[in-house]
């Protein structure tokens, strides 16, 4: 009994940079759904500049699934709390904060170094740090930023990434760290030690864990 519940794995759906997009949305929702997916991820600019936040958390939570959301630098902190307090209980806001599900911790920060809705680095770094707290002993850990770790892939656009987030995943060695924010870097992974960083700016990924 205790070996089948540790094997059993997580399907996520990640995405970033939605920036309003209700059609693409729809088109995620759809993919979840026939993938049978457990949790969606969306890692931040879920609005463009804040114009709409219509139709982006809700289709998901019809659906039934799990959202963990981070803002990113185009949308304010009180946003996207008040987007996962509306669609609770399957919305959760994971700035900050940490969410388990099976053997399976997540924790995060969202927001930049740059941009409308910007934080400090140091920030990024106190933020994932508490929220890593909270599940550092579980088997399994995921790290979801909106921007990409310093001295990544995703750096090729010339948008220079966050040391905080770097130093992240080099002290806590998440399973896998999720970031968005350069709409180039779609789609990109490396490895940074035995942590597998993917780049999900509006190229989705589903994964299992």
């Amino acid at each position: 009994m205790e070996n089948n519940k540790t094997e059993k794995k997580l399907k996520i759906l990640a995405v970033g940079d939605v920036h309003g997009d209700t059609g693409l949305v729809k088109r995620l929702v759809e993919k979840a759904k026939k993938e049978n997916v457990d949790i969606i991820i969306l890692a931040g600019d879920l609005t463009l500049a804040e114009q709409s936040i219509e139709g982006i958390i809700g289709p998901f939570a019809k659906a039934k699934k799990e959202i963990l959301i981070v803002p990113g630098n185009h949308e304010s902190i009180a946003t996207t709390a008040f987007l996962s307090e509306m669609y609770a209980p399957y919305s959760k806001h994971l700035h900050g904060y940490s969410f388990k599900k099976n053997n399976v911790g997540f924790f995060g920060a969202g927001t930049a170094n740059m941009g409308i809705h910007q934080i400090k680095d140091n920030e990024i770094f106190s933020l994932l740090q508490k929220s890593h707290g909270k599940i550092k002993d579980l088997q399994k850990k995921i790290m979801v930023t909106h921007i990409h770790p310093r001295g990544t892939k995703s750096e090729f656009s010339g948008w220079q990434g966050s040391k905080a987030v770097r130093k992240a995943i080099e002290e806590f060695q998440p399973d896998i760290a999720i970031c968005s924010h350069v709409h180039e870097a779609a789609g990109l992974e490396e490895n940074i030690g035995k942590t597998r960083v993917i780049n999900v700016s509006r190229k989705e990924k589903i994964f299992e864990i």
